[in-house]
């Protein structure tokens, strides 16, 4: 597919997801919420080892599913205010892996076929269910609604900025060994657009926020950001895959579409906590 082809189809992808993501986050019952972000999570862990066992790694990967899509659900269903629910989870899913290891005739790959169900757990499954978390905040006076949609538009406006500017002006590779289309250029542009989005969110926002907090979420989502889209093509680049998946047309799989979220999720949650709500 030529790259004015690829542009377009990755265009009109992006456009009918921002409609239907606005409807999810506003509009959808909480409990379809949090579903949808559980099926997230699943499609993304089973892209993932999907991709891993292509390097011949032995993977416990129903185990995986079956932690990474609990992990989400148990925030949505209350477990969460118990504090460190996941890490109970966490910890479940490693005796259980050691569990089923035993079973095995074989040692080889123990600890690389445990250590990689685990990070992918933790990766995908922890890192994106801040996002639950987010929408579900509990602070007086405070949507979690306009918060989440705050997250999502300003880590994606950085994606896009990042895209449109290093395809434009791009000529200083960031990191060549992973991403060769990626230049400097279109990571300060990506950092625009992010602080340039977050700016124009000001007036949904809680009183709360001041200028500064809105300018400085919009640097640190803007950078983690373009840095979960570069770990995950560092991944990619290991296992040898151009796309995660194929789910949707130009962009990718489920991980290729939520890479950058699972860095600024969790950033962003803790920020609005301690420094903003605190």
């Amino acid at each position: 597919m030529s790259k004015a082809k690829t542009a377009i189809t990755r265009t009109i992808s992006t456009v009918v997801l921002i409609g239907l993501i606005g409807w999810v986050i506003f509009f959808a019952p909480r409990w379809l919420f949090g579903l949808i972000v559980a099926v997230f999570v699943g499609a993304g862990l089973h892209e993932f080892f999907t991709m891993v066992e292509r390097k011949g790694i032995f993977l416990y990967r129903a185990l995986g599913l079956i932690i990474g899509i609990i992990i989400p659900l148990s925030v949505h269903t209350g477990f969460e205010p118990t504090r460190g629910w996941e890490l109970v989870l966490m910890v479940a899913a490693l005796l259980g892996l050691f569990v089923l290891q035993l079973t095995r005739p074989d040692s080889s790959q123990t600890i690389v076929g445990i250590g990689t169900v685990l990070f992918g757990i933790f990766y995908i499954s922890w890192c994106f269910t801040f996002i639950v978390k987010l929408r579900f905040i509990d602070v007086a006076g405070v949507d979690g609604r306009w918060l989440t949609a705050f997250l999502i538009f300003v880590t994606k406006a950085a994606d896009i900025g990042a895209y449109v500017v290093g395809s434009a002006i791009g000529r200083h590779p960031l990191v060549a060994r992973i991403s060769p289309s990626k230049t400097w250029e279109g990571f300060l542009g990506g950092l625009a657009f992010g602080v340039g989005v977050a700016v124009l969110f000001m007036p949904h926002l809680p009183s709360v926020f001041a200028v500064g907090d809105v300018v400085a979420l919009g640097l640190m989502l803007g950078v983690a950001g373009q840095l979960g889209d570069l770990s995950e093509s560092m991944v990619k680049r290991d296992c040898q895959v151009k796309d995660s998946g194929g789910v949707f047309p130009g962009i990718g799989g489920v991980l290729d579409l939520v890479d950058s979220l699972l860095f600024t999720a969790p950033l962003c949650y803790f920020y609005l906590r301690y420094f903003v709500f605190s």
